[in-house]
């Protein structure tokens, strides 16, 4: 498998957009986890808080991915950075490898993230 190889705009660029996306991600967790709180005060049914534990755990460990995916980011981002600074002739013809590990990462997690979300959309349908 050849490494596919991209510029410093592209790279930059897609680093961005994640880094929205994950911000986005963590106030949408933030509210979700508002929710449950909501909830805990209104029912009392053993069954469903063993299911709201179970998701304030996970929305716990979305938060935790989210952070180590923008730390990811970041490092790379400052690689790119000390790369320029070091290099910043013609900077706009520089190669460099694709960040495609990264990008199955936040593409991972995009889907376990939708997948956590639907349940819990059927959690609170259910108990609300």
């Amino acid at each position: 498998m050849s490494t596919q190889h991209v510029y410093y705009t592209d790279l930059h660029f897609e680093h961005e957009v994640w880094a929205k996306e994950l911000a986005f991600l963590k106030d949408e967790v933030a509210f979700f986890e508002r929710r449950l709180e909501e909830l805990v005060t209104k029912n009392t049914n053993k069954d469903m808080l063993a299911l709201l534990e179970q998701f304030q755990n996970r929305f716990i460990r979305q938060k935790e991915v989210i952070d180590e995916l923008n730390h990811d980011i970041n490092i790379h981002e400052d690689k790119l950075q000390q790369f320029i600074e070091q290099h910043p002739v013609a900077i706009d013809r520089v190669h460099f490898n694709d960040h495609s590990t990264l990008r199955n990462n936040i593409e991972t997690n995009r889907k376990l993230y939708s997948e956590l979300k639907e349940e819990f959309f059927k959690f609170m349908s259910k108990w609300m």
